[in-house]
């Protein structure tokens, strides 16, 4: 643990009673928070809780209705980033500040860009970049435009964009929710030796192994308010879990055996290339039959990203065939997917998930806003349309309620993935495809969407989830399918799984099909 580096007597930052009010809506009230020198100092609590919110008053982004921010002992009225910066303060952000054109490099060092003369020097940038990223191993290719790498290559560049600045004191809003299990005890690794070098860190994360493997002190916030600040070494998961939520929290998941049906996604030899031209999925074949979930486990850049986007008509193949329900979906619009039963999760909700900038009444029927009751004649019926976000809300428990008006933008990231799946769930479409579902939600959420992922494959729809969480492909899939090399080179029973010995077949190594 990082405690034997904690300066007790050096506070870097307190903040004091700060309440923060959009509005009539209470997101902070009277929240307290204290990190020393040297600490890793994590925040829990719910989505929507507040602490995103929180984060973003001491990085200078909103302003506090009342309270006070001190850093190493000053008190400092936080106007803009700029003020944080230079009280020596870094932020990596849930979603993504990245400009999409931009190369890697260009992200990492904009506004910092060094200089021969009066023009861009952008080989010293470039070399500055690369060395950074080789210091703290994060291996990323400086040349890659952002619109064109996966979204755990974003966080990535996020998280050496704060390193490049050297900030003494370093915010991560959900750091690792793209990240694979290898990259993210790669990261609790640099968080470790940045805290031996005597930068304090501030880690919001929903996953309490994390705060258990790498946090000293954990403050918990429930629904805007603070519950209290715990020694992690003295709690377990299950007490963290508790205070968060406010209840006792299940992480079994219960699924009752049954005999899987009839193929419903039918991939045989697909191939296609990834955003260089090189072919990155190399003649994989795949099947999920009704009454069955099936998990594809790798490491990112293995060819799943790029599988499922293929299936949901997001980017072409160079051969193969991709049944549903009979139909070829192969290099067919999304639409031809949708019309033929295929409804999906996406890896990037901003991305492929939202329009930001619609209504949580609008995203909810993004596929079938021309069908009855949400349209007649070609009209859009208002009040049904908004009756159905009204049930959406409540059901899948979207906070803030009474939201139905309000932007998706405007929602943390764990309530924007909840109207993702609340609109792909009630779509009851024959496969359900679900790329990393619970990234960025709490346990409690977590274990909601759990019991809706199983309710589908309950209910007799076929089920196909990519994700990087192994514990959540282990505990959820009939059927585990490792992708390695863009190819199914293993497919084992849920219930046969071993986690060592995945690891290692995800690796490239171990048990192969015949």
């Amino acid at each position: 643990m990082a405690k034997q580096y904690v300066d007790m007597k050096t506070p870097v930052i307190e903040m004091r009673n700060i309440v923060k009010k959009f509005g009539d809506f209470v997101a902070n009230d009277g929240i307290n928070l204290t990190v020393h020198k040297g600490e890793i100092h994590a925040i829990l609590g719910e989505n929507g809780a507040g602490k995103s919110t929180l984060m973003n008053q001491l990085y200078g982004l909103l302003k506090p209705t009342s309270g006070d921010i001190l850093v190493n002992g000053k008190k400092i009225e936080m106007n803009n980033p700029r003020d944080a910066i230079d009280a020596g303060i870094g932020m990596v952000h849930q979603h993504f500040m990245l400009v999409q054109p931009f190369t890697v490099t260009e992200n990492i060092v904009l506004g910092t860009e060094p200089r021969k003369g009066v023009a861009l020097d952008m080989v010293t940038a470039r070399k500055n970049v690369v060395e950074i990223s080789e210091r703290y191993g994060l291996s990323i290719d400086p040349d890659a435009k952002i619109e064109d790498i996966s979204v755990g290559m974003q966080q990535r560049v996020e998280i050496l964009k704060a390193l490049y600045r050297g900030a003494d004191i370093l915010i991560l809003d959900e750091p690792t929710s793209s990240l694979t299990p290898q990259e993210i005890v790669e990261l609790i690794d640099i968080m470790h030796n940045l805290v031996k070098d005597g930068k304090s860190i501030i880690l919001i994360t929903h996953k309490l192994k994390e705060i258990k493997e790498s946090a000293d002190f954990c403050t918990i916030i429930r629904l805007g308010k603070y519950i209290g600040t715990v020694d992690v070494e003295t709690v377990t998961e299950n007490d963290l879990a508790s205070m968060m939520v406010g209840r006792k929290v299940t992480f079994k998941v219960d699924k009752p055996q049954q005999e899987p049906g009839e193929v419903v996604l039918d991939v045989q030899d697909l191939h296609c290339l990834d955003y260089r031209g090189v072919e990155i999925v190399k003649g994989l074949n795949l099947q999920v039959r009704r009454g069955e979930i099936v998990g594809i486990a790798g490491i990112d850049g293995n060819g799943q990203t790029e599988l499922v986007e293929v299936i949901t008509g997001l980017r072409k193949g160079t051969a193969g065939h991709a049944f549903v329900n009979g139909a070829d979906v192969f290099n067919k619009p999304p639409r031809f997917g949708f019309d033929h039963g295929v409804s999906s999760i996406p890896a990037d909700r901003q991305k492929h998930g939202l329009v930001l900038d619609f209504s949580i009444e609008d995203n909810l029927i993004l596929q079938n806003y021309g069908e009855e009751p949400y349209s007649r004649k070609g009209i859009l019926q208002r009040d049904a349309i908004f009756k159905h976000a009204t049930q959406s809300i409540e059901d899948f428990d979207i906070r803030p309620k009474n939201s139905e008006k309000r932007a998706a933008g405007t929602l943390s990231g764990g309530n924007q993935q909840k109207v993702i799946i609340a609109r792909e769930v009630l779509n009851d479409k024959d496969l359900l495809i679900a790329v990393n579902p619970t990234r960025g939600l709490d346990v409690g959420a977590i274990e909601y969407v759990h019991k809706y992922i199983v309710d589908q494959r309950n209910k007799g729809k076929a089920v196909l989830l990519v994700s990087f969480e192994l514990d959540e492909i282990m505990s959820l899939s009939d059927i585990i399918d490792v992708i390695f090399d863009g190819q199914i080179v293993a497919s084992i029973p849920g219930d046969q799984a071993n986690e060592n010995e995945l690891g290692l077949m995800m690796a490239g190594g171990g048990k192969k099909n015949d």
